[in-house]
């Protein structure tokens, strides 16, 4: 069912079949795991996929562009929520993944400058069964914590500033932000009380110590900081998310952060060397993430 407003709504394409490696097993052992793999491929079958989440999900920059979305939202075609309904086989995809959202605009409209963009739960039905969720960084202001821990590590890049001025006043943002999160799960769940809700993570974004002064600008002591940080509220995430019934998609992997080879990292730095938004994903990045996220729903 075609849509051309800020929620993109087109039949997913069918993923490729690759041909299966011929292999020496008895013919007996093929029959008898036939039923198994049928019931494995009708385990996975979503009908009505729904994507939400801020620009993590929506993958700023990246090519194509979503036809038909806002503009404001900054919504790729190659982001991981597309390509894992592309590898599912989802019959109606709909994504209204927006860059800037926080929990509030998954009820309330968001960019109100113009035109509404609409509150991302609107797009949930009762017949939607699968539901992907990529949402809270910017309730924390990771943006602005980073630009503030940038700007103090001019005045001493092998101190620890940002950590010397926030203190534990971020862990205490994250702690802060429990309620609101369980309650997004707890508002899917009665819109659309039959959908698999799939809550993902935040990708890699520093190292886990000294990082690379000053192509990332983040002092050497501050770097393991704010990767506590980032470390925290995904683990906070995922502690919600988990005790609303929904699955929680691990994917901080370690290696694949700002201060890796162009080749290598899946979040771009500063100044991005990949087609991407400063401090975001990249192409890598989305396939990554819609790869463990196919994985983890079983297909």
């Amino acid at each position: 069912m075609p849509r051309t407003d800020d929620s993109t709504i087109v039949p997913a394409a069918r993923p490729r079949r690759t041909p299966l490696l011929a292999v020496p097993i008895a013919a007996a052992l093929c029959l008898a795991s036939a039923p198994a793999a049928a019931e494995a491929q009708e385990a996975v079958a979503y009908d009505s996929y729904v994507a939400l989440g801020d620009s993590f999900t929506s993958g700023p920059l990246i090519p194509p562009y979503a036809p038909g979305s806002d503009p404001r939202c900054l919504r790729s075609s190659g982001n991981y929520a597309r390509l894992a309904a592309d590898a599912l086989g989802v019959a109606e995809f709909t994504d209204v993944s927006c860059a800037g959202a926080v929990i509030r605009d998954l009820r309330e409209p968001q960019h109100t400058d113009l035109t509404d963009v609409p509150p991302q739960f609107d797009a949930l039905t009762p017949d939607t069964d699968l539901v992907t969720v990529g949402i809270s960084g910017n309730d924390l202001g990771f943006t602005d914590i980073l630009m503030e821990c940038a700007r103090r590590s001019l005045t001493n890049p092998i101190g620890s500033p940002c950590a010397d001025h926030y203190g534990d006043e971020l862990d205490q943002r994250i702690e802060d932000l429990r309620d609101d999160v369980s309650g997004v799960y707890a508002e899917i769940a009665e819109r659309s009380p039959g959908a698999t809700v799939v809550s993902v993570g935040y990708l890699q974004i520093l190292p886990e110590r000294r990082g690379c002064w000053p192509e990332a600008p983040i002092a050497w002591g501050d770097v393991a900081y704010l990767d506590g940080v980032q470390t925290a509220l995904n683990r906070m995430i995922a502690e919600e998310s988990q005790a609303a019934g929904a699955v929680f998609v691990d994917v901080l992997e370690r290696g694949h952060d700002v201060c890796q080879s162009s080749s290598r990292r899946w979040v771009e730095g500063l100044v991005p060397e990949n087609t991407a938004a400063p401090v975001h994903p990249n192409e890598a990045g989305m396939v990554a993430v819609s790869e463990r996220l196919v994985a983890r729903l079983g297909a």
